[in-house]
This record gives structure tokens, C-alpha cells and sequence, in this order.
């Protein structure tokens, strides 16, 4: 079945659906902005959450394509995956940074910094610029408080979009399922 949100369909596996997030505005409560680094997870490799299986703290990964997975990392930052495949599945897209375009004064205040090129260059950044918790695990990206933008007509021509290895693991590091806007400053890590 067929999950189309933004004009990307979910249902693809997630380093398909991954690279055609660059550029998508994601908002929620209506603060937000531009997708500038994706990360790619399955079920078939270690470093996904879903590897050894259904989980208490996992289960939205397994849930339908197109819905929230947000999890609390080494106990400090929360991180948001966008799931993606068949329920069942356990995979998804974990959300690395955006560039920041709507609620600015929100952010900044949550964030207690003023700099605009680090509100939300990293995954627990961002969850804390946009009020992100564990509240917001299992909910649909196609209704409140999420708003899924798409990249404007002609975008995909103009956007160059970098891959690399993952960051931060240790399990199948080689596999290139890092994507993200080539030049952006507003990456959480430049790409070599």
C-alpha cells in the first residue's frame, strides 16, 4: 500500500525514501523547516533499533509507513525517525537536521541560543528546537501537530544531494545511507 506525504511514498524502503527528504519542510506546532540530513535504518542491518525485533521502546517501527518514531538517545536527546515500508517492517528515516525557517523566536528560546546555523544541526538539536518528545512517538506525519511541505516544483534538479556513511555507530558503518544538501551550513557534520 502506498503512503504518499509530501509526494514522497513512505512505503519505499528507507534509503530510497531518505535522499528525497532533502528539501521537504517538515513543522510541528508550526515551527520548523527545510530537511538538510537524513539517515537511513532497516531491520535487515544492526545499527537499526529494529534488528533484534519488536520492542517496547521500538514498536512505532513497526507500525505504519508515514507515522513518528521518536526515541530518548544515551538517556539525554530525543530523535525523530520518519517510518517508513509495510507495518511489520521496522524501518524508517531518522531526521539529522534541518534548516531552520519557521518559529525562529520558538527556537531560540528553547535552544537558550541566538546563532541560526546550530538551532538544529543535529537530530536531539532539533528535537529541542521544535518541541519534540516522546508524546509525539506513533503519530501521523499527515495531521496536527506535524505539517509535511513539499519541495517546491523543479527542486529536485537544483538540490545536490551528498552521501556518506552514517555517524555516530558502530554497526554497518559502511553502508551510505547518510544524505544530505550538499554545501548546507546548516548540516549537523559537513560530508567529505
Amino acid at each position: 500500500m502506498t503512503t504518499l506525504i509530501a509526494g514522497i511514498d513512505f512505503s519505499a524502503p528507507s534509503h530510497e525514501v531518505a535522499p528525497l527528504l532533502i528539501g521537504v519542510t517538515v513543522l510541528v506546532n508550526g515551527v520548523g523547516g527545510r530537511i538538510v540530513e537524513t539517515e537511513a535504518y532497516d531491520m535487515t542491518e544492526p545499527a537499526a533499533h529494529t534488528y533484534t525485533g519488536p520492542s517496547e521502546r521500538n514498536a512505532a517501527m513497526f507500525g505504519p509507513a508515514g507515522h513518528a518514531y521518536v526515541y530518548l538517545s544515551h538517556g539525554i536527546h530525543w530523535c525523530m525517525n520518519f517510518v517508513c515500508r509495510e507495518p511489520g517492517h521496522g524501518a524508517g528515516v531518522l531526521i539529522r537536521a534541518i534548516e531552520p525557517v519557521a518559529g525562529l523566536d520558538a527556537m531560540r528560546v528553547r535552544r537558550g541560543m541566538e546563532e541560526v546555523r546550530v538551532l538544529c544541526s543535529g537530530p536531539g538539536k532539533l528535537c529541542q528546537a521544535m518541541a519534540v518528545t516522546r508524546a509525539h512517538n506513533g503519530l501521523a506525519l499527515t495531521a496536527a501537530p506535524f505539517e509535511m511541505i513539499a519541495r517546491p516544483a523543479g527542486a529536485a534538479v537544483e538540490l545536490e544531494v551528498a552521501v556518506g556513511p552514517r555517524i555516530g555507530i558502530s554497526k554497518a558503518v559502511e553502508l551510505p545511507w547518510r544524505f544530505g544538501e550538499a554545501g548546507s551550513r546548516f548540516l549537523s557534520r559537513p560530508f567529505r
